[in-house]
This record gives C-alpha cells, structure tokens and sequence, in this order.
C-alpha cells in the first residue's frame, strides 16, 4: 500500500484532474514550502501533465506508463483517481480499485473537483465488483503485512486489500513474534475477514532465566550459594540510588515540546486550508495572481499570508517534534545507563603543614 496522509506541510502540485470524457482544471495555491525533494515532485508534475493529455486521445497504454510514473514520484490524490481512471479503462480492476479508494479517502475538500468524486465512487463500485477485498486486522501495531508475498503496508492497514478472485496467503511479520499467516479464499465483490493473532517470541536469555528459576541451573544447585568450608564473602555495599530528577524534567520538556509541535501543525494546516480554498475561489472566478488586477491585489496577498504563514507554523512544529524527541531520548539514556561501580572508598585524612592545615579527600566517583 501507498502512503494514506500527506506530510505536515500540506502540498498539491497539481490537481487537474480527469473528467470523463473532458479534463477539468482546479489547481491549488502556489505551494507555501519546498518539499522534501523537489526535483521529485517536479519530474511527477511532467509526467502527469504527460498523461492527462494521453488520456484525452484516449492513449490509454502510454498514459497508464506516465501516471505510473506520477504516482511512483509524488503519490497525490489526483494522482491516484487520473491513474484508477486510466486502470478502468484497460479493464485492470484491481489496480483501478486501488488507486480510486485511496483517491476517495484522501479527497480534498474543495468545491472545484467535488462535482468529479461521484465519477470515483462509481468506477469504484464497478471495479469492486470485479474483484475480491480483504479486510486484514493484526493483534500488533506495526507488523508488516504481505499478501501472497507481496508487502501491502503495516498494521493497522487503512481500507481493504484488493485482491483478484481465488485463494490468497496473508502473512504478518514483526520483529519479537513468531510470524503468523492465514490462507483465504475471496470472490468477486466480497470481503474477506482476516484476524491474525502474533505471539511474543522469548529470547534466549529469557529462556534461561526460567529454565535456572529457583535457584537451579544446568551448572550446579543453587549457583552462587558459599562453597563448604570457606568463609563467605564480606558485605556488599548496595549501589547508589539514581537521582531522577533530571529524568522528570527532561520528560517534562519532552511533552511541553509535543504540545507545541501538535499546537502548530494544527495552526499550519488551517493556513494552509484557507490559502488552498482562497486559491480556489480566485481561479474560480477566472482571475490569477500572477500579476492580478487591481480588485483581486488584497485576496492574493491573503492568499500569499496564508501559503508563509503555513510555512512558518509548519517549520516551527518541525523543530518542535525534533526537540521533543531529542529530550525524551535523552531522559530514557539517562534514566537506563547504568551507574559506575565504586571501586576504592573514599578516604579524608588531616593534613598538617607551614602554612597552615587542611582536609584531603581521596577516592573514586
């Protein structure tokens, strides 16, 4: 499976999107923040702008290979309906279903492509019917999930798996537990419930540790225990207690740091929403930013505010999330890492001289 949300910065570099049998236009605001690899994204814009137009000449091969291409680069949701698209016409269910659920999931809520979603749902609904789903549920959160060997995503795994009709091997995989699998049977337009229950797998030393439970052992009975007829050892002395504070307020600085980094991401999103809904408007209208008339300068300046402050909140959550886990990091190694044995006792002798007299310390810390 695809990835199923966008990063914190919300960004669209394109969404034009195909409207059987015409191509509607509804793009976004001018992105507010350069993305993680913007080369990426620029090749994925070529490429899709590549394959709406072979879509319109009903190119359906060649535009299938340049969406693909799109959605391997940036998988967006326009991305993904123009690919289901594509996948229905060449009579590929499967893949159609695919793309379209994750295109319906992820539809942006923007009034200019909201008269497309019916097309979605109904080329969905068609191409489900055409093949089988399965609904895979995994006792432990992050194990990965494969069907007939193929990774499909990490539990919990959002919507179905579509799959084609007849018998499928489900398996998951985490480290720690035994894996597990299932074989199951779909047919077409139905949905298959798969439940797989993962067992913790004991270490060796746990394995150990009960087997010498009790004081008993392979080695001897009761290891550790004084040998007959020498004297046993001195006393030990208990190593010193830890200080936690540091722990407390390094943990407290950790979750003041998530607060803030979910305060702001929140912030940024609503920003960007209002520049993405603003953008919309405007384009609607028939107007541009670009270089704008004179009665739409102050709503592309609002749209421009929204698209940096979006930017702005979204760096300052970034940096927000980075130190809170630096600081929950730092609170875990302090609060694990062992102490140092003490090994020479500390010793404070009077010391007489000339000059005067003191007190000398001597020992190990």
């Amino acid at each position: 499976m695809m990835m199923n949300r966008r990063s914190l910065a919300v960004l669209f570099s394109a969404a034009t999107l195909i409207a059987v049998p015409e191509i509607a236009a509804a793009q976004t605001a001018t992105p507010q923040a350069a993305p993680a690899n913007a080369d990426a994204v620029t090749r994925a814009d070529e490429s899709y702008r590549r394959g709406l137009r072979l879509y319109s000449d009903k190119k359906y091969v060649e535009a299938e290979a340049e969406l693909q291409s799109a959605w391997e680069l940036n998988p967006t949701f326009d991305v993904a309906y123009n690919l289901g698209n594509t996948k229905y016409q060449l009579k590929k269910y499967r893949e159609a279903a695919e793309h379209l659920s994750f295109a319906l999931r992820n539809w942006p809520l923007v009034k200019t492509v909201a008269k497309l979603k019916p097309t979605a749902e109904q080329r969905l609904a068609e191409s489900r019917a055409q093949v089988g789903a399965l609904k895979v549920t995994v006792s432990a959160a992050g194990a990965e999930v494969l069907v007939d060997g193929k990774a499909v995503g990490r539990a919990p795994l959002e919507g179905e798996v579509f799959v084609e009709p007849g018998e499928h091997r489900v398996e998951a995989r985490l480290e720690g537990y035994a894996p597990v699998s299932q074989t199951v049977k779909s047919a077409k337009g139905e949905t298959a419930d798969v439940g797989l229950a993962m067992v913790p797998v004991k270490s060796e030393a746990q394995a150990a540790g009960a087997k010498t439970e009790g004081g008993m052992s392979a080695a001897g009975v009761r290891a550790g225990a004084p040998v007959m007829g020498q004297p046993p050892a001195g006393p030990v002395e208990p190593p010193p207690k830890k200080n936690w504070v540091p722990v407390i307020a390094l943990g407290a600085a950790s979750v003041v740091g998530l607060g803030v980094g979910i305060g702001t991401t929140v912030a940024s999103n609503a920003a960007s929403d209002d520049a993405h809904t603003q953008s919309a408007a405007i384009i609607q209208a028939g107007a541009q930013c670009v270089r704008p008339e004179a009665s739409w300068v102050v709503p592309c300046e609002q749209v421009r505010s929204d698209a940096s402050r979006a930017d702005t909140l979204g760096n300052v959550a970034r940096v927000a999330f980075i130190g809170s886990g630096v600081l929950a990091i730092g609170a875990a190694t302090y609060a694990l890492w062992p102490k140092p044995k003490r090994t020479e006792p500390i010793v404070a002798l009077p010391v007489v001289h000339s000059g005067g007299a003191g007190l000398a310390v001597m020992g190990a810390w």
